[in-house]
Protein backbone atom coordinates (compact mmCIF):
# COMPACT_ATOMS: atom_id res chain seq x y z
CA UNK A 1 0.00 0.00 0.00
CA UNK A 2 3.05 2.46 0.23
CA UNK A 3 4.24 2.05 -2.97
CA UNK A 4 0.68 3.01 -4.06
CA UNK A 5 0.41 6.36 -2.12
CA UNK A 6 3.95 6.98 -3.45
CA UNK A 7 3.54 6.50 -6.74
CA UNK A 8 -0.03 8.51 -6.87
CA UNK A 9 1.80 11.03 -5.29
CA UNK A 10 4.51 12.73 -7.05
CA UNK A 11 4.35 16.05 -5.30
CA UNK A 12 8.62 16.91 -5.83
CA UNK A 13 7.56 17.32 -9.67
CA UNK A 14 7.19 21.32 -10.60
CA UNK A 15 6.38 21.60 -14.25
CA UNK A 16 2.41 21.01 -14.98
CA UNK A 17 2.05 19.46 -17.80
CA UNK A 18 5.72 16.89 -16.39
CA UNK A 19 3.26 16.60 -13.37
CA UNK A 20 0.37 15.99 -15.09
CA UNK A 21 1.78 12.82 -16.67
CA UNK A 22 3.38 11.55 -13.51
CA UNK A 23 0.21 11.29 -11.91
CA UNK A 24 -1.68 9.71 -14.86
CA UNK A 25 0.93 7.24 -14.71
CA UNK A 26 1.30 6.91 -10.93
CA UNK A 27 -2.61 6.37 -10.60
CA UNK A 28 -2.42 3.76 -12.75
CA UNK A 29 0.23 1.63 -11.55
CA UNK A 30 -1.39 2.09 -8.10
CA UNK A 31 -4.66 0.90 -9.61
CA UNK A 32 -2.98 -1.96 -11.39
CA UNK A 33 -1.04 -3.06 -7.80
CA UNK A 34 -4.53 -2.41 -5.81
CA UNK A 35 -6.19 -4.81 -8.38
CA UNK A 36 -3.03 -7.42 -8.25
CA UNK A 37 -3.74 -7.59 -4.79
CA UNK A 38 -6.95 -9.19 -4.44
CA UNK A 39 -6.88 -11.32 -7.65
CA UNK A 40 -7.90 -9.73 -10.73
CA UNK A 41 -6.89 -8.39 -13.63
CA UNK A 42 -7.83 -4.86 -14.68
CA UNK A 43 -10.28 -5.18 -17.38
CA UNK A 44 -12.06 -1.85 -17.65
CA UNK A 45 -10.78 1.92 -17.91
CA UNK A 46 -10.89 3.98 -14.69
CA UNK A 47 -13.27 6.79 -15.72
CA UNK A 48 -14.82 7.76 -12.42
CA UNK A 49 -13.37 11.08 -10.44
CA UNK A 50 -14.13 12.16 -7.16
CA UNK A 51 -17.30 14.04 -8.45
CA UNK A 52 -18.16 11.39 -10.85
CA UNK A 53 -18.10 8.81 -8.44
CA UNK A 54 -20.11 10.72 -5.64
CA UNK A 55 -22.86 11.75 -8.04
CA UNK A 56 -22.89 7.68 -9.15
CA UNK A 57 -23.28 7.07 -5.77
CA UNK A 58 -26.22 9.84 -5.13
CA UNK A 59 -27.96 8.90 -8.23
CA UNK A 60 -28.46 5.23 -6.78
CA UNK A 61 -30.73 6.35 -4.30
CA UNK A 62 -32.54 8.74 -6.95
CA UNK A 63 -34.07 10.87 -3.75
CA UNK A 64 -36.73 12.90 -5.57
CA UNK A 65 -38.02 9.97 -7.49
CA UNK A 66 -37.98 7.45 -5.01
CA UNK A 67 -39.81 9.58 -2.59
CA UNK A 68 -42.34 9.66 -5.43
CA UNK A 69 -42.50 6.18 -5.80
CA UNK A 70 -42.51 5.35 -2.22
CA UNK A 71 -44.40 7.57 -0.37
CA UNK A 72 -47.86 5.64 -0.42
CA UNK A 73 -46.22 2.74 2.09
CA UNK A 74 -45.44 5.02 4.95
CA UNK A 75 -49.06 7.30 4.30
CA UNK A 76 -51.14 4.46 4.25
CA UNK A 77 -49.18 3.06 7.28
CA UNK A 78 -49.60 5.62 9.68
CA UNK A 79 -50.48 8.34 8.20
CA UNK A 80 -48.22 12.09 8.07
CA UNK A 81 -46.30 11.12 11.03
CA UNK A 82 -45.01 7.53 10.05
CA UNK A 83 -43.67 9.55 6.35
CA UNK A 84 -41.81 11.87 8.64
CA UNK A 85 -40.43 9.91 11.37
CA UNK A 86 -40.23 6.64 9.69
CA UNK A 87 -37.65 7.87 7.56
CA UNK A 88 -35.48 9.76 10.59
CA UNK A 89 -35.79 6.33 12.78
CA UNK A 90 -34.56 4.26 9.95
CA UNK A 91 -32.55 6.38 7.82
CA UNK A 92 -30.19 6.32 10.67
CA UNK A 93 -30.00 2.57 10.84
CA UNK A 94 -29.57 2.70 7.40
CA UNK A 95 -26.74 5.54 7.99
CA UNK A 96 -25.20 2.51 10.05
CA UNK A 97 -25.07 -0.11 7.15
CA UNK A 98 -23.73 2.39 4.61
CA UNK A 99 -21.18 3.68 6.75
CA UNK A 100 -20.71 -0.23 7.14
CA UNK A 101 -20.32 -0.73 3.69
CA UNK A 102 -17.70 2.27 3.32
CA UNK A 103 -15.32 0.66 5.71
CA UNK A 104 -15.29 -2.46 4.31
CA UNK A 105 -15.17 -1.32 0.38
CA UNK A 106 -12.17 0.55 1.22
CA UNK A 107 -10.08 -2.34 2.68
CA UNK A 108 -11.30 -4.76 -0.36
CA UNK A 109 -12.24 -2.57 -3.88
CA UNK A 110 -13.17 -4.76 -6.64
CA UNK A 111 -16.35 -5.07 -8.26
CA UNK A 112 -17.24 -8.05 -7.13
CA UNK A 113 -18.44 -6.12 -4.04
CA UNK A 114 -19.02 -7.11 -0.09
CA UNK A 115 -19.51 -11.04 -1.93
CA UNK A 116 -15.46 -10.85 -2.36
CA UNK A 117 -14.91 -9.21 1.56
CA UNK A 118 -15.97 -13.36 2.62
CA UNK A 119 -12.59 -14.29 1.23
CA UNK A 120 -10.70 -11.66 3.64
CA UNK A 121 -13.20 -11.91 6.46
CA UNK A 122 -14.32 -15.36 7.11
CA UNK A 123 -12.20 -18.83 7.83
CA UNK A 124 -10.85 -20.87 5.11
CA UNK A 125 -13.71 -23.53 5.06
CA UNK A 126 -16.45 -21.09 5.28
CA UNK A 127 -15.21 -18.70 2.55
CA UNK A 128 -17.06 -20.80 -0.50
CA UNK A 129 -20.36 -21.31 0.87
CA UNK A 130 -21.09 -17.93 2.94
CA UNK A 131 -20.01 -15.97 -0.33
CA UNK A 132 -22.14 -18.34 -2.41
CA UNK A 133 -25.17 -16.64 0.22
CA UNK A 134 -23.98 -13.31 -0.05
CA UNK A 135 -23.63 -13.32 -3.76
CA UNK A 136 -26.85 -14.74 -4.94
CA UNK A 137 -28.84 -12.26 -2.40
CA UNK A 138 -26.80 -9.43 -3.25
CA UNK A 139 -27.46 -10.48 -6.85
CA UNK A 140 -31.48 -10.66 -6.11
CA UNK A 141 -31.44 -7.42 -4.73
CA UNK A 142 -30.17 -6.12 -7.37
CA UNK A 143 -32.29 -6.88 -9.99
CA UNK A 144 -35.55 -6.55 -7.33
CA UNK A 145 -33.66 -2.75 -7.57
CA UNK A 146 -33.50 -2.24 -10.70
CA UNK A 147 -36.70 -3.68 -11.70
CA UNK A 148 -39.06 -1.98 -8.85
CA UNK A 149 -36.99 1.55 -10.39
CA UNK A 150 -38.18 0.50 -13.62
CA UNK A 151 -41.81 -0.14 -12.66
CA UNK A 152 -41.65 2.93 -10.69
CA UNK A 153 -40.54 4.83 -13.50
CA UNK A 154 -43.60 3.13 -15.82
CA UNK A 155 -45.79 4.77 -13.61
CA UNK A 156 -44.18 7.98 -13.68
CA UNK A 157 -44.70 8.10 -17.43
CA UNK A 158 -48.15 6.90 -17.40
CA UNK A 159 -48.94 9.40 -14.93
CA UNK A 160 -47.68 12.26 -17.28
CA UNK A 161 -49.84 10.42 -20.38
CA UNK A 162 -52.88 10.83 -17.55
CA UNK A 163 -52.24 14.77 -16.73
CA UNK A 164 -51.87 15.33 -20.44
CA UNK A 165 -54.93 13.69 -21.37
CA UNK A 166 -57.13 14.65 -18.78
CA UNK A 167 -57.86 12.15 -16.28
CA UNK A 168 -61.23 11.51 -17.32
CA UNK A 169 -60.02 10.32 -20.94
CA UNK A 170 -57.41 7.68 -20.25
CA UNK A 171 -57.50 4.81 -17.54
CA UNK A 172 -53.93 3.64 -17.04
CA UNK A 173 -54.10 -0.21 -16.85
CA UNK A 174 -51.16 -2.69 -14.90
CA UNK A 175 -50.57 -4.59 -18.90
CA UNK A 176 -50.09 -0.80 -20.46
CA UNK A 177 -47.26 0.00 -16.99
CA UNK A 178 -45.96 -3.58 -17.72
CA UNK A 179 -45.00 -3.31 -21.46
CA UNK A 180 -43.84 0.50 -20.69
CA UNK A 181 -41.39 -1.03 -17.91
CA UNK A 182 -40.07 -3.29 -20.27
CA UNK A 183 -39.68 -0.74 -23.13
CA UNK A 184 -37.89 1.70 -20.15
CA UNK A 185 -35.56 -1.48 -19.13
CA UNK A 186 -34.96 -1.99 -22.85
CA UNK A 187 -33.51 1.67 -23.10
CA UNK A 188 -31.73 1.36 -19.93
CA UNK A 189 -29.52 -2.04 -21.12
CA UNK A 190 -28.77 0.11 -24.30
CA UNK A 191 -27.51 3.05 -22.30
CA UNK A 192 -25.26 0.30 -20.55
CA UNK A 193 -23.99 -0.97 -23.83
CA UNK A 194 -22.25 2.29 -24.21
CA UNK A 195 -18.48 2.46 -22.71
CA UNK A 196 -17.54 3.49 -19.48
CA UNK A 197 -16.54 7.22 -20.92
CA UNK A 198 -19.96 8.01 -21.50
CA UNK A 199 -21.03 6.32 -18.92
CA UNK A 200 -18.89 8.82 -16.61
CA UNK A 201 -19.81 11.82 -18.42
CA UNK A 202 -23.70 11.22 -18.25
CA UNK A 203 -23.42 10.58 -14.30
CA UNK A 204 -21.08 13.57 -13.91
CA UNK A 205 -23.42 16.13 -13.92
CA UNK A 206 -26.26 14.77 -12.64
CA UNK A 207 -25.65 15.21 -8.78
CA UNK A 208 -26.15 18.78 -9.76
CA UNK A 209 -29.47 18.51 -11.63
CA UNK A 210 -30.98 16.37 -9.20
CA UNK A 211 -30.32 19.27 -6.13
CA UNK A 212 -31.50 21.75 -7.99
CA UNK A 213 -35.00 19.97 -8.76
CA UNK A 214 -35.41 18.64 -5.39
CA UNK A 215 -35.11 22.89 -4.09
CA UNK A 216 -36.64 24.00 -6.62
CA UNK A 217 -40.11 21.31 -6.27
CA UNK A 218 -39.88 22.40 -2.45
CA UNK A 219 -39.71 25.91 -2.82
CA UNK A 220 -42.33 25.75 -5.61
CA UNK A 221 -44.93 23.48 -3.33
CA UNK A 222 -44.26 26.00 -0.19
CA UNK A 223 -45.13 28.78 -2.06
CA UNK A 224 -47.87 27.88 -4.47
CA UNK A 225 -50.40 25.62 -1.94
CA UNK A 226 -52.53 27.44 -0.73
CA UNK A 227 -53.86 25.28 2.38
CA UNK A 228 -51.48 23.62 3.75
CA UNK A 229 -51.10 21.38 6.97
CA UNK A 230 -50.11 22.61 10.31
CA UNK A 231 -47.11 21.74 12.10
CA UNK A 232 -49.20 19.63 14.52
CA UNK A 233 -50.76 17.44 11.96
CA UNK A 234 -47.51 17.25 10.02
CA UNK A 235 -45.74 15.68 12.76
CA UNK A 236 -47.90 14.29 15.15
CA UNK A 237 -51.15 13.09 12.44
CA UNK A 238 -51.58 9.29 13.14
CA UNK A 239 -54.17 6.95 10.14
CA UNK A 240 -53.92 3.86 9.06
CA UNK A 241 -55.80 1.86 6.85
CA UNK A 242 -53.70 -1.29 6.99
CA UNK A 243 -56.37 -2.65 9.36
CA UNK A 244 -53.01 -3.82 11.95
CA UNK A 245 -53.87 -3.44 15.59
CA UNK A 246 -52.40 -1.77 17.45
CA UNK A 247 -52.12 0.87 15.09
CA UNK A 248 -48.61 1.90 16.27
CA UNK A 249 -47.47 -1.46 14.82
CA UNK A 250 -49.02 -0.58 11.28
CA UNK A 251 -47.22 2.76 11.41
CA UNK A 252 -43.54 0.50 11.14
CA UNK A 253 -44.32 -0.79 8.03
CA UNK A 254 -43.24 3.07 6.94
CA UNK A 255 -39.90 2.22 7.42
CA UNK A 256 -40.15 0.60 3.71
CA UNK A 257 -39.63 3.92 2.09
CA UNK A 258 -36.50 5.08 3.45
CA UNK A 259 -34.91 1.41 3.72
CA UNK A 260 -35.48 1.31 -0.30
CA UNK A 261 -34.49 4.85 -0.84
CA UNK A 262 -31.11 4.22 0.75
CA UNK A 263 -30.24 1.02 -0.08
CA UNK A 264 -27.71 -0.31 -2.74
CA UNK A 265 -24.56 1.31 -0.70
CA UNK A 266 -22.79 -1.31 -2.59
CA UNK A 267 -23.32 -0.17 -6.03
CA UNK A 268 -19.89 2.27 -6.16
CA UNK A 269 -18.26 -1.17 -5.16
CA UNK A 270 -19.44 -2.77 -8.19
CA UNK A 271 -17.66 -0.35 -10.26
CA UNK A 272 -14.23 0.23 -8.02
CA UNK A 273 -12.16 -0.76 -11.02
CA UNK A 274 -13.87 1.63 -12.79
CA UNK A 275 -12.61 4.60 -10.19
CA UNK A 276 -8.89 5.84 -9.80
CA UNK A 277 -7.55 5.30 -6.09
CA UNK A 278 -11.16 3.55 -5.25
CA UNK A 279 -10.01 2.95 -1.70
CA UNK A 280 -10.59 6.40 -0.70
CA UNK A 281 -12.94 7.93 -3.55
CA UNK A 282 -15.29 5.53 -3.39
CA UNK A 283 -16.06 4.58 0.44
CA UNK A 284 -16.06 9.03 0.53
CA UNK A 285 -19.32 8.55 -2.07
CA UNK A 286 -20.62 6.44 -0.24
CA UNK A 287 -20.79 7.89 3.27
CA UNK A 288 -21.21 11.40 1.80
CA UNK A 289 -24.24 10.40 -0.91
CA UNK A 290 -26.06 8.77 2.09
CA UNK A 291 -25.65 11.40 4.41
CA UNK A 292 -27.27 13.90 1.51
CA UNK A 293 -30.03 11.23 0.93
CA UNK A 294 -30.99 11.15 4.72
CA UNK A 295 -30.76 15.21 5.62
CA UNK A 296 -32.34 16.01 2.27
CA UNK A 297 -34.95 13.32 2.42
CA UNK A 298 -36.39 14.00 5.90
CA UNK A 299 -36.88 17.94 5.18
CA UNK A 300 -38.20 16.84 1.32
CA UNK A 301 -40.84 14.26 2.89
CA UNK A 302 -41.72 17.13 5.77
CA UNK A 303 -42.68 19.81 2.77
CA UNK A 304 -44.65 17.13 0.99
CA UNK A 305 -46.63 16.30 4.21
CA UNK A 306 -47.19 20.15 4.89
CA UNK A 307 -48.59 20.37 1.12
CA UNK A 308 -49.88 17.21 0.32
CA UNK A 309 -53.46 17.72 1.28
CA UNK A 310 -56.21 15.27 1.96
CA UNK A 311 -53.98 12.21 2.41
CA UNK A 312 -56.58 9.24 1.38
CA UNK A 313 -57.58 11.39 -2.21
CA UNK A 314 -53.62 11.43 -3.02
CA UNK A 315 -53.64 8.06 -2.06
CA UNK A 316 -57.05 7.20 -4.39
CA UNK A 317 -55.33 9.14 -7.17
CA UNK A 318 -56.37 8.35 -10.83
CA UNK A 319 -52.76 8.31 -11.80
CA UNK A 320 -51.75 5.82 -9.41
CA UNK A 321 -48.70 7.93 -7.94
CA UNK A 322 -49.92 10.14 -4.82
CA UNK A 323 -46.51 12.45 -5.06
CA UNK A 324 -47.83 13.99 -8.66
CA UNK A 325 -50.90 14.42 -7.75
CA UNK A 326 -49.64 16.39 -5.19
CA UNK A 327 -47.83 18.61 -7.74
CA UNK A 328 -50.98 18.80 -9.36
CA UNK A 329 -52.99 19.83 -6.73
CA UNK A 330 -50.68 22.79 -5.83
CA UNK A 331 -48.53 23.48 -9.25
CA UNK A 332 -51.18 22.90 -11.58
CA UNK A 333 -51.16 20.79 -14.62
CA UNK A 334 -47.68 22.89 -16.27
CA UNK A 335 -45.54 22.67 -12.95
CA UNK A 336 -46.68 19.05 -11.91
CA UNK A 337 -46.10 17.57 -15.87
CA UNK A 338 -42.50 19.52 -15.24
CA UNK A 339 -41.67 18.00 -11.95
CA UNK A 340 -43.08 14.44 -12.77
CA UNK A 341 -40.65 14.73 -16.18
CA UNK A 342 -37.47 15.79 -14.07
CA UNK A 343 -38.14 12.63 -11.52
CA UNK A 344 -38.93 10.36 -14.29
CA UNK A 345 -35.11 11.20 -15.85
CA UNK A 346 -34.00 11.03 -12.05
CA UNK A 347 -35.23 7.34 -11.92
CA UNK A 348 -34.12 6.43 -15.04
CA UNK A 349 -30.29 7.89 -14.08
CA UNK A 350 -31.00 5.28 -11.26
CA UNK A 351 -31.88 2.22 -13.52
CA UNK A 352 -28.81 3.43 -15.62
CA UNK A 353 -26.09 3.17 -12.56
CA UNK A 354 -27.83 0.41 -11.12
CA UNK A 355 -27.93 -1.39 -14.11
CA UNK A 356 -24.48 -1.05 -14.97
CA UNK A 357 -23.27 -1.71 -11.12
CA UNK A 358 -25.67 -5.11 -11.64
CA UNK A 359 -24.04 -5.97 -14.79
CA UNK A 360 -20.42 -5.69 -13.39
CA UNK A 361 -21.70 -7.98 -10.51
CA UNK A 362 -22.48 -10.54 -13.26
CA UNK A 363 -19.56 -10.05 -14.40
CA UNK A 364 -17.54 -10.62 -11.22
CA UNK A 365 -19.63 -13.65 -9.83
CA UNK A 366 -18.69 -15.31 -13.57
CA UNK A 367 -15.21 -14.03 -13.12
CA UNK A 368 -15.32 -16.82 -9.82
CA UNK A 369 -17.32 -18.98 -12.11
CA UNK A 370 -20.37 -18.41 -9.49
CA UNK A 371 -23.44 -18.25 -11.94
CA UNK A 372 -24.25 -20.99 -14.65
CA UNK A 373 -22.89 -20.64 -18.18
CA UNK A 374 -19.87 -17.97 -16.84
CA UNK A 375 -17.80 -18.11 -19.48
CA UNK A 376 -20.77 -16.25 -21.69
CA UNK A 377 -21.55 -13.44 -18.84
CA UNK A 378 -17.79 -12.99 -18.56
CA UNK A 379 -17.28 -12.12 -22.02
CA UNK A 380 -16.40 -7.89 -22.49
CA UNK A 381 -16.82 -6.27 -25.25
CA UNK A 382 -13.75 -4.78 -26.98
CA UNK A 383 -15.43 -2.22 -29.01
CA UNK A 384 -17.37 -0.87 -25.85
CA UNK A 385 -15.24 -2.13 -23.18
CA UNK A 386 -17.86 -3.10 -21.04
CA UNK A 387 -19.40 -6.59 -20.10
CA UNK A 388 -22.24 -6.37 -22.83
CA UNK A 389 -23.67 -9.97 -22.10
CA UNK A 390 -24.19 -9.48 -18.62
CA UNK A 391 -26.13 -6.13 -19.26
CA UNK A 392 -28.03 -7.96 -21.26
CA UNK A 393 -29.12 -10.79 -19.11
CA UNK A 394 -29.30 -8.69 -16.56
CA UNK A 395 -32.18 -6.52 -18.96
CA UNK A 396 -33.85 -10.07 -19.45
CA UNK A 397 -34.57 -10.88 -15.41
CA UNK A 398 -35.42 -7.07 -14.72
CA UNK A 399 -38.38 -7.67 -16.81
CA UNK A 400 -39.07 -10.93 -16.05
CA UNK A 401 -39.38 -10.16 -12.37
CA UNK A 402 -41.88 -7.52 -12.80
CA UNK A 403 -44.08 -9.76 -15.23
CA UNK A 404 -45.44 -11.45 -12.29
CA UNK A 405 -47.71 -7.67 -12.03
CA UNK A 406 -49.77 -9.25 -15.13
CA UNK A 407 -51.09 -12.12 -12.37
CA UNK A 408 -51.35 -9.92 -9.23
CA UNK A 409 -50.44 -5.85 -9.14
CA UNK A 410 -49.96 -6.64 -5.23
CA UNK A 411 -47.39 -9.19 -6.03
CA UNK A 412 -45.01 -6.54 -7.94
CA UNK A 413 -44.66 -4.34 -3.87
CA UNK A 414 -42.90 -7.82 -3.14
CA UNK A 415 -40.02 -6.83 -5.58
CA UNK A 416 -39.59 -3.27 -3.57
CA UNK A 417 -39.69 -5.69 -0.09
CA UNK A 418 -37.15 -8.40 -1.75
CA UNK A 419 -34.76 -5.59 -2.94
CA UNK A 420 -34.40 -4.14 0.75
CA UNK A 421 -34.08 -7.53 2.10
CA UNK A 422 -32.02 -9.15 0.04
CA UNK A 423 -29.26 -6.27 -0.49
CA UNK A 424 -29.69 -5.43 3.46
CA UNK A 425 -28.58 -8.91 4.52
CA UNK A 426 -25.65 -9.23 1.28
CA UNK A 427 -24.19 -6.35 3.38
CA UNK A 428 -24.81 -7.53 7.16
CA UNK A 429 -23.24 -10.95 6.23
CA UNK A 430 -19.28 -9.60 5.57
CA UNK A 431 -19.93 -6.81 8.88
CA UNK A 432 -20.99 -9.88 11.07
CA UNK A 433 -17.84 -12.08 9.78
CA UNK A 434 -15.95 -9.07 10.53
CA UNK A 435 -17.35 -8.66 14.12
CA UNK A 436 -16.96 -12.81 14.94
CA UNK A 437 -13.47 -13.60 13.34
CA UNK A 438 -11.56 -10.89 14.26
CA UNK A 439 -9.98 -10.87 10.88
CA UNK A 440 -10.66 -7.31 9.46
CA UNK A 441 -7.73 -5.21 8.08
CA UNK A 442 -8.70 -1.46 7.68
CA UNK A 443 -8.56 0.32 4.55
CA UNK A 444 -7.94 4.06 4.37
CA UNK A 445 -10.89 5.34 5.11
CA UNK A 446 -12.75 3.70 8.09
CA UNK A 447 -14.60 4.88 11.65
CA UNK A 448 -11.80 3.74 13.96
CA UNK A 449 -13.04 3.16 17.59
CA UNK A 450 -17.01 3.47 16.62
CA UNK A 451 -16.41 0.56 14.14
CA UNK A 452 -17.53 -1.61 16.17
CA UNK A 453 -20.79 -0.06 17.72
CA UNK A 454 -21.95 1.45 14.12
CA UNK A 455 -21.18 -2.50 12.89
CA UNK A 456 -23.63 -4.06 15.54
CA UNK A 457 -26.50 -1.45 15.10
CA UNK A 458 -25.82 -2.03 11.56
CA UNK A 459 -27.00 -5.89 11.93
CA UNK A 460 -29.40 -5.42 14.41
CA UNK A 461 -31.13 -2.55 12.50
CA UNK A 462 -31.39 -5.17 9.60
CA UNK A 463 -32.70 -7.99 11.83
CA UNK A 464 -35.92 -5.91 12.78
CA UNK A 465 -37.01 -4.51 9.96
CA UNK A 466 -36.45 -7.44 7.79
CA UNK A 467 -39.01 -9.22 10.17
CA UNK A 468 -41.10 -6.28 9.42
CA UNK A 469 -41.10 -6.31 5.52
CA UNK A 470 -41.72 -10.06 5.29
CA UNK A 471 -45.28 -9.28 7.62
CA UNK A 472 -48.66 -8.21 5.28
CA UNK A 473 -48.93 -4.68 5.33
CA UNK A 474 -52.64 -5.04 5.45
CA UNK A 475 -55.44 -6.97 7.98
CA UNK A 476 -57.54 -9.37 7.16
CA UNK A 477 -54.98 -11.39 4.71
CA UNK A 478 -56.15 -12.54 1.77
CA UNK A 479 -54.34 -14.00 -1.58
CA UNK A 480 -54.94 -10.57 -2.99
CA UNK A 481 -52.96 -8.64 -0.09
CA UNK A 482 -50.33 -11.17 0.62
CA UNK A 483 -46.82 -9.92 0.61
CA UNK A 484 -45.27 -12.32 -1.48
CA UNK A 485 -41.88 -11.11 -0.64
CA UNK A 486 -40.96 -14.14 1.18
CA UNK A 487 -42.02 -16.84 -1.04
CA UNK A 488 -39.63 -14.96 -4.02
CA UNK A 489 -36.97 -15.33 -1.40
CA UNK A 490 -37.28 -18.81 -0.91
CA UNK A 491 -37.53 -19.87 -3.96
CA UNK A 492 -34.48 -17.73 -5.19
CA UNK A 493 -32.39 -19.38 -1.93
CA UNK A 494 -33.80 -22.77 -2.76
CA UNK A 495 -32.31 -22.68 -6.66
CA UNK A 496 -29.42 -21.12 -5.24
CA UNK A 497 -29.39 -24.22 -2.54
CA UNK A 498 -29.74 -26.87 -5.16
CA UNK A 499 -27.38 -25.37 -7.85
CA UNK A 500 -24.72 -25.35 -5.08
CA UNK A 501 -25.49 -29.16 -4.36
CA UNK A 502 -25.18 -29.36 -8.42
CA UNK A 503 -22.33 -27.69 -9.40
CA UNK A 504 -20.73 -24.70 -6.89
CA UNK A 505 -20.13 -27.28 -4.33
CA UNK A 506 -17.74 -29.60 -6.50
CA UNK A 507 -16.16 -26.36 -8.79
CA UNK A 508 -16.68 -23.23 -6.91
CA UNK A 509 -13.83 -22.26 -3.68
CA UNK A 510 -14.72 -18.81 -3.13
CA UNK A 511 -13.44 -15.74 -4.83
CA UNK A 512 -10.13 -15.46 -6.45
CA UNK A 513 -7.93 -13.81 -3.77
CA UNK A 514 -4.57 -13.79 -5.70
CA UNK A 515 -3.26 -13.81 -8.97
CA UNK A 516 -0.86 -12.97 -11.84
CA UNK A 517 -1.25 -9.02 -13.46
CA UNK A 518 0.29 -8.76 -16.54
CA UNK A 519 1.31 -5.80 -18.15
CA UNK A 520 -1.62 -2.99 -17.74
CA UNK A 521 -1.32 -2.39 -21.56
CA UNK A 522 -2.18 -5.98 -22.16
CA UNK A 523 -5.13 -5.48 -24.93
CA UNK A 524 -6.82 -8.55 -23.82
CA UNK A 525 -10.36 -9.14 -22.04
CA UNK A 526 -10.10 -12.04 -19.88
CA UNK A 527 -8.88 -12.41 -16.49
CA UNK A 528 -5.46 -13.84 -15.86
CA UNK A 529 -5.01 -17.32 -15.02
CA UNK A 530 -5.81 -17.89 -11.20
CA UNK A 531 -5.65 -19.12 -7.53
CA UNK A 532 -6.68 -18.92 -4.30
CA UNK A 533 -4.34 -17.96 -1.23
CA UNK A 534 -3.87 -20.35 1.91
CA UNK A 535 -7.69 -20.00 2.27
CA UNK A 536 -8.59 -22.15 -1.05
CA UNK A 537 -7.90 -24.93 -3.44
CA UNK A 538 -5.83 -23.85 -7.07
CA UNK A 539 -9.00 -22.95 -9.22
Amino acid sequence: MADIKAAANPAMMTDGAELEKVRIAGTNQADTQLAAEFGYKPVFKREFGYLSTFSFAVSISGLFATVMTTMSYPLEAGGSSAVVWCWLVSGAGCMCIALSVAELVSAYPTSGGLYFTISRLAPHDWVPSISWLTGWLNLLGQICGVASSEYGGAQMLLAIVSMCKGFDNYEIKTTTTVGVMAGLTFLTGLVNSLSTYWMEKMTKFYVIFHVCILVACAIALLVMTDDKHDASYVFTHVESTSGWKPIGFSWLFGFLSVSWTMTDYDATAHITEEISNPEIKAPWAISMAMLFTYLAGFLFNIVLCFCMGDPNAILNSPMEQPVAQIFYNSLGKGGAIFFTVSALLIIKFVTFTAMQSLGRTVFAFSRDRMLPFSNVWIKVSPMTGTPLYAVWISVFFCIAINLIALGSYTAVDAVFTLCSIALDWSYCIPVLCKLLFGQFRPGPWHMGIFSTVVNIWACLWTLFVSIIFVLPTDRPVTADNMNYACVFLVFVLLFALVYWFISGKRFYHGPVTEAVVADSSSESNQPVETKTDKNGPEN
